[in-house]
């Protein structure tokens, strides 16, 4: 797995929720943080996609965005897209936020690369349950939820990654 990319090595993630303004986003954003913190961000890429083309081009929702900011994370230059068969060939690690949304990239997903393709959660066992819930119709506790999932994930994501690829 990897990519050499500009003669770097890189470790290619992209996360995908449903929308990719709440949650997804969410993820890419404290994981690269936590990326940076480490002194990693030339070895890991970091991306966000959206199962569903509701919202291309806009911003994270501003729930999201202010829930992060207060964690110091910054989610404002992101734009949501939607995800396609591409990134299985552009990406490592295709990462779901619920088990409805890692169906619908199954569904996408090319032969022989279903491998790359992953639930969030795995990576933080001690979490309890399999999907980051998605906050966007409930009330403002749901978006820091959201980020205590994303946070610990992250952390069991790059220790995933260090251990099978650094």
């Amino acid at each position: 797995m990897g990519k050499a990319i500009e003669g770097q090595f890189l470790i290619g993630v992209v996360f995908v929720c449903m929308g990719n303004i709440c949650r997804s986003p969410t993820a890419e954003g404290v994981f690269r943080a936590l990326v940076e913190r480490e002194n990693l961000a030339d070895r890991i890429a970091i991306d966000s996609a959206g199962t569903h083309a509701y919202h291309v081009g806009e911003p994270p929702d501003s729930r999201s965005q202010a829930a992060a900011r207060e964690r110091g994370v910054d989610l404002s230059g992101q734009r949501a897209r939607k995800a396609t068969a591409a990134d299985f060939a552009r990406f490592d690690y295709v990462i779901a936020m619920d088990p409805d949304n890692r169906a619908l990239l199954a569904a996408l997903c090319p032969s022989g690369e279903e491998h790359r393709l992953r639930l969030f959660l795995e990576f933080a066992p001690g979490a309890g349950r399999r999907d980051v819930p998605d906050p966007y119709y409930g009330g403002g506790r749901g978006f820091d939820e959201v980020l205590d999932l994303v946070e610990q994930a992250s952390e069991g994501l790059l220790a995933h990654i260090r251990e099978n690829h650094l």
